[in-house]
Parts: structure tokens; sequence; C-alpha cells
């Protein structure tokens, strides 16, 4: 957790040179991919069209990837967001912290109750952090004493989580939400992003009021933050609002996406086949047949797969022929690379997060004439770790009582 500060402090700054570097560390392809990604991009928006990222978590947070897409939401350049529980918890707790990572057994805790390497994470807190926890859950101070004088490794990550007590706050904290969620007809991130800081994905959406919307397939994750957004409404009804927001999208940017194929098809989308039944009794459905997709991956299974249905249809016809893919493409094959490669309007970026990432959202904000006050860059470096800094030093948690003032002005 982060205190309270009057004025933001300026981010460090990405420049020529040092986006020239991730230049260097990306395969042609991608350069090249980029460059026909940032005209998509931009004549989608000079069109008057709406763009939607779709995220994973994991380097989506580490490297600032999220806070990336928060500014570009901020901006306009962004007209909504799908991601998991996971992420709304950890922007909740503040996106990034600094932990001590200490032995548990030196708490008295067995292996039977703690993670597989045996450590626990004390959150380190200031006093005003601390007594603004307090203020808000009950906090056993003998245990968070005893977790800060154990020796440990201190560590950047991600926010809440395993540690001590923001993990254990921000968990009770989204039970509360959701409680106040169903109690008003609406998702827990919309209320969650009335009161996360407009650096993160939840509160710039909440901001500029474009939804922020956990997808069923990644409901799992972030403990009982996960089971919280799912109680806040119904499984039906948030995939209709998720199909909602695709359909409305020109362009749909996937960022480090697991189980994309699911969040693709859902029970409303045409183009894969699974909406079919629902057009029939009367439900409302949407194709992705005529969408621009990009598709941010590590994976070069994914250009393969795609580069094969371009060239010859390969994946399209191992469906045809009711053949196994991985087989026949004689490749690693991922569910979702079969619906991404063949999507007409798909193009995969192969690269690290961090590195795609900056250079895509400067030269597309520059495309459009807007500027970028705040930048992303690949961790592992001392501007990378730099931007991770100011995460970890700027972006708040959640403030109840930002919550409690936007379901009043919302009535």
């Amino acid at each position: 957790m982060k205190r309270r500060r009057a004025a933001a402090a300026a981010p460090p700054k990405v420049g020529p040179a040092a986006l020239a570097e991730l230049s260097r560390t990306l395969p042609e392809a991608t350069l090249a991919g980029l460059g026909k990604a940032v005209r998509l991009w931009a004549g989608v928006k000079r069109r008057g069209g709406r763009v939607v990222v779709a995220t994973g978590s994991g380097p989506n947070l580490h490297e600032g990837v999220t806070c990336q897409i928060a500014e570009l939401v901020r901006l306009g350049l962004v007209d909504g967001v799908l991601t998991s529980s996971a992420v709304v918890g950890h922007e909740m707790a503040g996106v990034l912290e600094r932990v001590r990572r200490v032995e548990g057994r030196r708490l008295g805790l067995g292996p039977e109750v703690l993670p597989a390497d045996g450590k626990l994470e004390a959150a380190l807190l200031g006093s005003e952090e601390l007594a603004s926890l307090q203020a808000q859950t009950v906090i056993d101070l003998d245990l968070y004493r005893r977790m800060l004088a154990a020796p440990g490794r201190e560590i950047i990550k991600v926010a809440g989580n395993l540690a001590y007590p923001t993990g254990l706050w921000v968990e009770r904290a989204a039970q509360e939400l959701a409680s106040l969620a169903r109690a008003n007809g609406r998702p827990l991130e919309e209320l969650a992003g009335w009161g996360c800081h407009p650096l993160t994905m939840l509160g710039a959406c909440a901001r500029r009021e474009v939804p922020c919307l956990v997808t069923v397939p990644q409901l799992v994750g972030g403990g009982q933050v996960g089971l919280a957004v799912g109680d806040s409404i119904s499984v039906a009804e948030r995939s209709a609002r998720v199909a909602r927001l695709l359909a409305s999208a020109d362009l749909i940017i996937e960022s480090g996406l697991a189980l994309a194929q699911e969040i693709h098809d859902g029970p409303f989308e045409l183009f894969t086949g699974h909406g079919i039944w629902s057009r029939h009794e009367g439900q409302f459905t949407y194709s992705l047949r005529d969408k621009a997709i990009l598709r941010i991956d590590l994976d070069p299974a994914l250009q393969r797969a795609w580069d094969l249905e371009r060239r010859k249809g390969a994946v399209g016809r191992a469906i045809d022929r009711g053949l196994p893919k991985a087989a026949g493409l004689k490749l690693p094959f991922r569910m979702e690379m079969s619906g991404f490669a063949r999507l007409p309007g798909s193009l995969p970026l192969i690269g690290d997060l961090g590195a795609v990432w900056p250079l895509l959202a400067s030269r597309a904000a520059k495309a459009l004439g807007v500027k970028l006050g705040f930048m992303c860059y690949k961790q592992g470096n001392p501007l990378g770790e730099a931007v991770r800094r100011f995460i970890v030093e700027n972006v708040n948690p959640l403030d109840r009582s930002l919550v409690v003032q936007g379901l009043a002005e919302a009535r």
C-alpha cells in the first residue's frame, strides 16, 4: 500500500533510445506486424470506431502493461477491457507492492498449510498505510511484527495475493463489494473501479464510463476475489455483457491471454459456430468475422499456426476432416490457436509484452496525435525497474469511501 500524495510524481521517461533498444529485441515479423497494427488502430479511431483490450494477468501486471492500458483508456484510445479476477484483486490492492519473503516455519507453520516453496510474504507498509488497513479490517499485529522481524529477500511483486496483511484485506474487501454489487445490480468490477487509482484499468474505465469486465473463463483466480466477482452478477448476464462489448469493438487486442478461444466463442458468437442456437432461439448474437484481432503472445507456435492457415488453410482443413490439429500440423497446439488462426482479421505479434506494448502504444499515440502520460517498459533493466518502483510508490489501493461516493452518485 502507498501513502496518499497531494501531487503524483512524474513517471520515468521512456525515450526514443529506450524504444529503439526494445525494437532490437523483436523478430522482423513482429516489427512488420507492429507497423500494420498501428495503422489498423489509428484507422479505427479516426473513423470513430472502438478498441477493446483483453488481458491475462502475470506479465501484464509485472511489466506495467495494465497501467499502460489504463493510460490508453484515459486518452480514449481504448474503449473497454476484458480481464481476469486475479487482475481485479491486484488492481484493488495497488497493482504492485514491495514485500519480504520469509520462511513459514519460522512463524510456526507446517508444510501442510504452506505454498510449495514454504514461504509467506509480509507487505512492507508504512505507519499510515498500516493504520488505514486497521481501520478497515482486523489485523494480527503480533503475526505481522514477527513476519517483519524474520529475515528474507525483499522484492516487488503483484499486490495482495500471499502478502500479509494486504492479501487478506483485499479478499475481505472483495466480499464486501460483492454484497454492495448484488444489492445495486452491478458487477463488482464497476464498483471497484470507482475506488481504484486512475492508473488501473478498473479505475480508468470507471472514470470514462466504459466497461471493464472479467470474462467467465477468467473468473477462477485471485482467491476469494474470484468468488466475489463471480457472485456479483449471474454467469448469463456476465456472458451477455462480454458479448456486447466484443460486438461493439472494431479492433480487439489480446495481451498475454490464456483461454482466448473460450472468450471468443462464448454462447453468442456466430463465426465459430457456438452461437448458432442462441440465434435460433431469438437471443442476441454477434460475429467476429469482420473484426480485426491483434494477439500479443510469446509462443512462436501461434505464428506458425497462423502462417499455415494463411498459406494452406491447414487449420480449417484439419477441422473439416475431423483430424487432430497437433499431429497434422506438427506443432504444440493450444486451443485458442484454432479460432485465432481462422479469423480473417487476426494478426499475431510474437514477443515479450514488456517490449511490444511500449512500442505499440507509443506509435499508436503518435499516429493519433496524443501524448502518453505513462509508458511501461520491459522489466529486468534499470528503466523497467524504475517504472515498477513508480507503480509501487504511486498507484494506491482501493479507497472504499470513493466506492460509497460512486454508489450515491449513481442512484
